[in-house]
């Protein structure tokens, strides 16, 4: 799996139902395109499932976040949203209860 698929599927729970197009059972509702690094309002998604799940989420300077102790870099904003939230999810997985 891709960083894309890991996040969509670990962090946010949807499921690929085609190629590029996820559903979310918990809106009841399809994605298409869902591109966290380069789609601002997708990259927020993340941010705001792991909110929910407790996590802090902080950024240092322009191309540097946090999700608790997690840090993630990147050429955008939206990358490194990418890259801290799969490594959250890659290496230290969101419990499956939460879901």
């Amino acid at each position: 799996m891709n960083k894309v698929e890991v996040i969509a599927r670990r962090v946010l729970g949807w499921k690929l139902q085609s190629i590029n197009k996820w559903f979310s059972v918990e809106k009841n509702s399809f994605i298409q395109d869902f591109q966290p690094n380069k789609n601002h309002d997708h990259a927020m998604l993340v941010v705001d499932r792991l909110k929910e799940f407790g996590f802090t989420y902080k950024v240092e300077g322009q191309y540097k976040v946090f999700f608790n102790d997690v840090c993630g870099t990147g050429e955008t904003l939206e990358e490194a949203i990418t890259n801290a939230a799969f490594e959250l999810a890659e290496y230290d997985p969101v419990s499956w209860e939460w879901f």
